[in-house]
């Protein structure tokens, strides 16, 4: 059974940092693409930041330079370094799975398993 668990959200000041972890079981992240979402309160859901099983990095505009997305295959899990947060990355974050390696895009549909999410506030 896949399962996604978020963790590593949390209040920080503006400027701060964060590292969001997702744990991943019933299967390998290698094989997979996989991403982090977010959605702020009374907005849509976002994409934020994919990683293709080659090693492909894809990242929003909004985040680019300040967001790193990583995965440690040994520990089947999924990271995301967030630096010099903003009040505008206030937001439930979440990770996801496409059924697939590669991420093209951030279509919500095309990504079948999701984690709970883990509350990332900047104030």
């Amino acid at each position: 059974q896949v399962q996604l668990v978020e963790s590593g959200g949390g209040s920080v000041q503006t400027g701060g940092s964060l590292r969001l972890s997702c744990a991943a079981s019933g299967f390998k992240y290698s094989t997979y693409c996989m991403a982090w979402f977010r959605q702020a309160p009374g907005k849509a859901r976002e994409g934020v930041a994919s990683l293709d099983n080659d090693g492909t990095t894809n990242y929003a505009d909004s985040v680019k330079g300040r967001f790193t997305i990583t995965q440690d295959n040994a520990k089947n899990t999924l990271y995301l370094q967030m630096n010099s947060l903003k009040p505008e990355d206030t937001a439930m974050y979440y990770c996801a799975r496409r059924d697939g390696p590669y991420c093209l895009g951030y279509s919500e549909a095309e990504y079948h398993y999701w984690g709970l999410g883990t509350q990332v506030t900047v104030s």
